[in-house]
C-alpha cells in the first residue's frame, strides 16, 4: 500500500475517535528511517495534550490497526503532540494561528524573500499577512511551501 493510502486509511479510522474525545489530528507520517518504518501520528487539543492522552490514542489506534492491518511492513507506532512549533498543514490551521508568531517558507521569492518569520496578522484562505517589524508581507497561500508556529526568543 502506498504511503499516501496508508495515511488516508489511518486518518479515516482515527478521526471519529479523536473528534468524539475532543482531539484534533494535526499530521500523519509514514516514513522509513534506516531499516525501520515509523507510523507517526501527531494530535493536539485546546490547551495541549499530555502523555496519558497520547497513550489512550495509541492504544485505540493500535487495536484498529491490528483489526484492519493496512500496513504490510513491520513498523513502530508513535503518537505525540506536534510540539511548540506545530506545523500548520491545512488552511484551518493557518486561520487558527492568526495573532501568533509564525515561520513561513515559500516556493518562490515574495518581496525578495522565501522565508518569513513574524506575527500572522490575517488569513482569508487565499492570502496570509505576516508582520515583520513594521512591514507587512502579503503571501499568497498557493505559494506557501511550509508553515509552522514559531517560538520567540
Amino acid at each position: 500500500m502506498s504511503t499516501s493510502k496508508i495515511k488516508t486509511v489511518v486518518e479515516e479510522m482515527l478521526t471519529p475517535f479523536l473528534n468524539s474525545n475532543g482531539f484534533e489530528l494535526v499530521d500523519i507520517e509514514y516514513v522509513k528511517e534506516g531499516s525501520n518504518y515509523f507510523l507517526r501520528v501527531f494530535v493536539d487539543k485546546e490547551g495541549g495534550i499530555d502523555i496519558d492522552e497520547c497513550g489512550k490514542i495509541s492504544e485505540f489506534l493500535s487495536e484498529e490497526l491490528d483489526k484492519n492491518d493496512p500496513v504490510s511492513d513491520a513498523y513502530f507506532l508513535e503518537v505525540s503532540s506536534p510540539g511548540a512549533e506545530r506545523p500548520l498543514k491545512k488552511p484551518e490551521d493557518v486561520r487558527k494561528a492568526v495573532g501568533k508568531h509564525v515561520y513561513i517558507t515559500t516556493y518562490e521569492p515574495i518581496d525578495g524573500s522565501k522565508e518569513f518569520e513574524g506575527q500572522l496578522t490575517a488569513f482569508d484562505g487565499e492570502q496570509a499577512t505576516v508582520k515583520i517589524g513594521k512591514k507587512e508581507h502579503v503571501i499568497p497561500y498557493s505559494k506557501v511551501a511550509g508553515a509552522r508556529l514559531a517560538i520567540v526568543f
